[in-house]
């Protein structure tokens, strides 16, 4: 794989057989496991002989672990005399690495393992469920851990939270003794992904298609992220949204950032509570996001500076944060993005016809918008500023009426939405997540009321053809997929994460009123840091992966 020599990707096998064991480690090897660790926990055998042949025949380095009780993963109660067995049958076949649940460890048992052993390193792991740990907690039991004289210590934690993760970054960046750390459940991942960054000399990941909440697959180590490149210097972006798993920002953005040599990498980020999202990684490591469902209202109120744009629709799906100073600042690349994305498709079957437009394709023209959160706001904005007359359906009545409101348009109740034909030639928005997976099947207009409309857009952008769009196509209108507001939003995105958040107007009049000799330097920081968004490289990514 390439990785540098002093971290290791590890993948966990939870085989009922010793032959199962050894085809899922062929499996880890190809798709780039340089260590496997093997839970013995999970196994039936007869015979101790049958985990001796496993041990003899392995094709990675390995780990041996009886794997700790979590909860929805019972282990086998092995006698403590069959353990032993175990444990001393690996010390003589120089297994890699055994691994000893602190509960059951001794210092008088790490000291007969160390007398037996040739080769093999000593874990002591301690999994954690007991509420949130702090720093101090973590580093007492840390210390605790230590006193058994082991080799390496290893974290389980079960977090409620990704807040909850902040403390194990922090352990790994001080700890005195190699530690392996690692985050259970969805909102633990970023343990993995950002890991090597912190000084983690092993991560793990899932394979053969095996989904592990909390461990990263594989596949997505080696080819998505390639945590490899990752350095004490790379700064930190994400998608805080929840869910999370939807999102395809991780395989756009990351090749981005390689294709342009600019250290980053871009991660799901699953935020229940934003505002604590922000306290918690306020450093400047964490320093862009893209922000999704529910977060884009509430988003507004978390930044120090918003985007005048942003700041009048309400909603904010891009933050970065200065280097400057750390402030964090918010805009809405939405907006334009889903407009000229609607513009176009309509120039281009106006230009088949070979007509000319010289004004928005959208002026005058009905829009019928379904939606009134964080992504319908930007719509409505965008399509009023085109001159278009906007009609909204939201579940939520009155979140319509105020949406309808602000863009001086008409609300109108969600069961009115499939009778609603006022005229013919409209325009429909999709900005709820009707449709969207799993819920595949579904859409919020009947094939029927679709006749209505010229053209259709989905905001939906997985799956890239919805039932909404394949329903529209076949009664005759232009569709535009959610992917090419994506594409166009996440270009908005890149430039601002990669340089284009100097720009922003307050701070530039500041430093013009300050000091001038202060702007002329950060102008000249700033063409040298923008790094240009590879249009071309992003749509290509997109059109043959999404």
């Amino acid at each position: 794989m390439g990785f540098k020599s002093d971290m290791l990707v590890c993948t966990p096998l939870e085989c009922e057989s010793g032959e199962e064991m050894l085809a899922a480690m062929e499996i880890a090897k190809k798709e780039g496991a340089c260590i496997v660790e093997l839970c013995i926990g999970s196994m039936s055998f007869s015979h101790i002989s049958e985990v001796e042949r496993l041990f003899t025949l392995r094709i990675l380095p390995s780990i041996l672990s009886f794997g700790p009780n979590y909860p929805k993963q019972p282990r086998r109660r092995y006698s403590e005399t069959t353990r032993l067995e175990i444990l001393k049958r690996a010390l003589e076949l120089d297994i890699e690495f055994v691994e000893i649940d602190h509960e059951v460890c001794t210092k008088e048992l790490i000291d007969e393992l160390k007398r037996q052993r040739s080769k093999t390193r000593i874990i002591v792991s301690n999994y954690v469920n007991k509420g949130v740990l702090t720093r101090e907690k973590l580093a007492d039991l840390i210390i605790d851990m230590q006193s058994t004289d082991a080799d390496i210590i290893k974290l389980v934690i079960d977090v409620k939270s990704i807040t909850d993760v902040a403390p194990l970054f922090h352990m790994l960046t001080h700890c005195q003794v190699p530690l392996i750390a690692r985050a259970m459940g969805e909102r633990g991942l970023i343990s993995q992904l950002l890991g090597p960054k912190y000084g983690a000399s092993m991560i793990y990941g899932s394979s053969g298609g095996k989904f592990i909440p909390g461990l990263p697959p594989l596949v997505s180590i080696k080819h998505v992220y390639k945590l490899e490149n990752m350095n004490a210097d790379t700064k930190i972006f994400g998608v805080v949204s929840n869910p999370v798993g939807h999102s395809k920002g991780p395989l756009l953005h990351n090749p981005a950032f390689r294709h342009t040599g600019y250290n980053g990498i871009y991660v799901p980020l699953l935020v229940d509570d934003i505002k604590e999202f922000f306290r918690v990684y306020s450093c400047n490591d964490f320093a862009g996001f893209s922000v999704g469902i529910p977060h884009k209202e509430t988003a507004v109120n978390c930044c120090d500076e918003v985007h005048p744009l942003a700041l009048s629709i309400g909603a904010v799906n891009t933050i970065v944060r200065r280097p400057m100073d750390g402030k964090l600042v918010g805009y809405n690349t939405d907006c334009e993005a889903c407009i000229t994305a609607i513009e176009d498709a309509f120039r281009e079957r106006f230009v088949r016809n070979g007509e000319a437009l010289h004004v928005s394709p959208i002026a005058g023209r009905l829009f019928v918008l379904v939606g009134a959160g964080g992504a319908g706001r930007a719509i409505a904005f965008g399509a009023r500023s085109r001159g278009a007359r906007v009609v909204i359906f939201n579940r939520n009545f009155e979140r319509a009426k105020a949406l309808a409101m602000a863009v001086s348009g008409e609300a109108l109740p969600y069961e009115s939405l499939n009778d609603f034909r006022a005229e013919k030639g409209m325009i429909l928005a999709n900005a709820s997540a009707v449709g969207m997976e799993p819920n595949t099947d579904q859409t919020p207009v009947s094939k029927v009321a679709l006749k209505s409309y010229e053209l259709v857009f989905d905001a939906v952008y997985t799956p890239r053809n919805t039932r909404l769009l394949q329903e529209a196509a076949e009664v005759g209108a232009t569709v535009v997929s959610g992917v090419e507001m994506f594409i166009r939003q996440a270009l908005g995105q890149f430039k601002l994460f990669t340089g284009g958040l100097g720009t922003h107007p307050p701070l530039i009049y500041r430093l013009l009123v300050s000091n001038l000799n202060r702007l002329v330097i950060y102008i000249s920081l700033l063409a040298f840091s923008l790094v240009p968004a590879p249009e071309d490289f992003m749509r290509k990514i997109v059109l043959e992966q999404f």
